[in-house]
């Protein structure tokens, strides 16, 4: 019965994305922060984050938050593919990863293999490293 009400009262709502998860934890690290120094200015300014965060997320302008989202996006992706791409590559323990110095495409090799030649799909640019 409740679940039902709280269906019924987000239809039509925005609900989160990318730029709204960002938005909380910069409201946690404010929070946590401003609680921890003692600073009442940062208390306020993470109070204001949540607000946004929550008007956001119940807002029923679903075309001006996908063009926010949108616009975040294309600031933070970079840095959002850039640890995405750290976090896999670290985990990978069979493989090792090369840019190519010719196009800056991330080529993957087995490990283990010694002084190998790695070709780009990319570029056709060939070069020596070892795996």
């Amino acid at each position: 019965m409740i679940r039902n009400a709280i269906q019924r009262f987000m239809y039509g709502r925005y609900g989160t994305d990318q730029l709204n998860i960002a938005l909380l934890v910069l409201y946690l690290v404010l929070y946590l922060v401003s609680a921890l120094i003692r600073l009442e200015a940062l208390y306020w300014l993470s109070l204001v984050v949540l607000v946004l965060l929550i008007f956001r997320t119940l807002s029923r302008n679903p075309a001006r938050r996908r063009a926010e989202n949108a616009k975040f996006l294309q600031v933070a992706g970079p840095v959002l593919r850039w640890i995405r791409f750290q976090r896999t590559a670290h985990r990978d323990k069979e493989h090792r990863y090369f840019k190519c110095p010719n196009c800056g495409q991330q080529l993957r090799v087995p490990r283990g293999k010694g002084k190998i030649t790695v070709t780009c799909r990319n570029c056709g640019a060939s070069f020596q490293e070892r795996s």
